[in-house]
């Protein structure tokens, strides 16, 4: 996408891989999957927040699990084809970077949103303020 031409053009080969080609990290072996302070994933091409730590939980899947987007306006899916099977792809609407899958197995009759760790940035509820994310703090409120 032509608008974030200089975004894409600094990721990793697994960013890369994953956000525009639809590739899938393996499990258990990338950064975010057993990561569970508190804080937001940002999409790692057009930096918009897109799930929360608070919906995070542990799916023993390998990869980073959400019960939910933050904004669901931010987060699009369409069906998926791929490995002779049919499951539904998720996407950052404004990057149309592919982030993983969406499953019906989540806790609690929940969705799973099942997100590659190389399609996202976590950050720190500490230092969310600092990097302009400041709206998103009041998901924290107490």
């Amino acid at each position: 996408m032509k608008k974030y031409a200089k975004s894409i053009k600094k990721l990793n080969p697994m960013q890369f891989a994953v956000t525009q080609k639809n590739a899938t990290e393996r499990p258990f072996e990338n950064d975010y999957y057993d990561e569970f302070s508190e804080g937001i994933y940002v999409d790692i091409v057009s930096k918009i927040a897109l799930f929360s730590s608070l919906d995070k939980f542990d799916a023993h899947c390998g990869w980073p699990s959400f019960t939910k987007p933050i904004k669901d306006n931010d987060v699009g899916s369409r069906k998926d084809y791929s490995h002779f099977m049919l499951r539904t792809e998720v996407r950052s609407l404004d990057s149309d970077s592919h982030l993983g899958h969406v499953f019906n197995d989540g806790p609690n009759g929940n969705l799973r949103y099942c997100i590659n760790s190389a399609s996202l940035e976590f950050i720190p509820r500490d230092k969310m303020k600092d990097l302009g994310y400041q709206d998103y703090l009041d998901i924290f409120a107490k």
